[in-house]
């Protein structure tokens, strides 16, 4: 994800920390000063939610953990300051698999919980009497234990894009086709989320927002389930762009941008004598122009990371690939030979093709 920090590797995985993360850091220590409290006070504020991204992270490598086990790979974890965000290669299609990925999340938090019950030992009269409106050495772990106790049942509510979601979509998936399922799942994520909303408006603005959330999360889901729905049967070969507009890595910026204006390609496939090198978007192109880099290579702007995919691919796979690792473009090859290249706008076309033809035939 753009404007993050590497944190480092765990199990193989990135870990990224989006720079908005320091906006919450800041946040937090001006309601404390706000609130008169002192610099212990912060700290032990600050510490706590540094430790509570802790867990938050581990709650998404339970999801990238499980996943592994059913030989989906995980690009990276991003660390926002709503949550993190696991960038699964693919979700699980088999009822079997999502529920144990959807459930492995919350799941680590339940366990950290366990884990530190028994270091606080407390009786329900001390609980009660136990000052929670500012954190310190006597409340950390209590207010940790209970936070994660939260994350996992806010996770649960059956509506995406939460766990619960996914879940209730595995459990109807074993009665159900994906499809409908997921359109279930969705009509009653955003039932609830209306009743989040209304109950927001009397009582708490933040279930509003919360509200919104969910009703645009399954929105999205729904969406994405019937363009896979519709997809599914056809191959790469059917949505294949075969006029490739191709770039070299020693042509420039400039020029690279000339061929934006002088055709209707929005990406571009880079290639030299040895063969594909990268991909570039107009994105990419637009940006290393603001940097003042008309004059550069293509190279240093391309994107080296590109999905190859063979002709004969599946193109609900291939779609579904360019959507998770937010790619735009792909290349496209046969027998080791570049024959076209995959667009998501092209495919997105296709997508409403395909949906005219069927209803003209329903």
């Amino acid at each position: 994800m753009k404007y993050s920090l590497s944190l480092g590797r765990v199990a193989g995985i990135q870990i990224f920390v989006h720079w908005t993360f320091l906006i919450l850091i800041g946040w937090i220590v001006y309601i404390n000063l706000k609130q008169g409290m002192g610099t212990v006070d912060i700290i032990w504020s600050v510490l706590f939610i540094l430790t509570l991204f802790a867990c938050v992270t581990a709650h998404e490598l339970g999801h990238a953990l499980a996943a592994k086990r059913y030989n989906i790979k995980t690009r990276n974890i991003t660390l926002l300051p709503i949550g993190g965000l696991a960038q699964l290669e693919s979700i699980p299609e088999k009822p079997k698999e999502e529920l144990v990925v959807a459930l492995a999340g919350p799941a680590v938090n339940i366990v950290i919980a366990a884990v530190l019950y028994p270091f606080i030992k407390l009786s329900l009269s001390l609980i009660e009497e136990m000052d929670l409106s500012r954190l310190s050495h006597h409340n950390f772990l209590f207010s940790l234990m209970v936070v994660n106790i939260w994350l996992a049942v806010f996770n649960m509510i059956p509506a995406f894009p939460m766990d619960g979601g996914r879940v209730f979509r595995a459990l109807l998936s074993f009665k159900f086709e994906r499809n409908v399922a997921t359109r279930i799942a969705a009509s009653v994520g955003q039932l609830l989320a209306v009743g989040f909303v209304f109950i927001g408006f009397f009582y708490n603005p933040f279930l509003v927002f919360i509200g919104i959330f969910i009703f645009l999360g399954a929105q999205a889901e729904a969406q994405f389930a019937e363009a896979k729905s519709l997809l599914k049967g056809y191959t790469v070969a059917d949505a294949l762009m075969r006029d490739v507009p191709l770039l070299n890595p020693t042509d420039t910026i400039e020029h690279s941008s000339d061929r934006l204006l002088d055709t209707q390609n929005r990406n571009f496939i880079v290639a030299d004598e040895a063969g594909v090198v990268g991909t570039l978007s107009r994105d990419e192109i637009i940006k290393a122009l603001r940097q003042g880099k008309a004059s550069h290579p293509v190279a240093e702007a391309m994107s080296r990371d590109f999905l190859a995919l063979e002709k004969t691919s599946s193109l609900e796979e291939a779609w579904t690939r360019l959507q998770t690792m937010k790619k735009s473009v792909s290349p496209v090859f046969e027998n080791g030979i570049l024959v076209g290249m995959l667009d998501t706008e092209n495919v997105a076309e296709f997508l409403m093709i395909t949906e005219a033809r069927a209803r003209q035939q329903g």
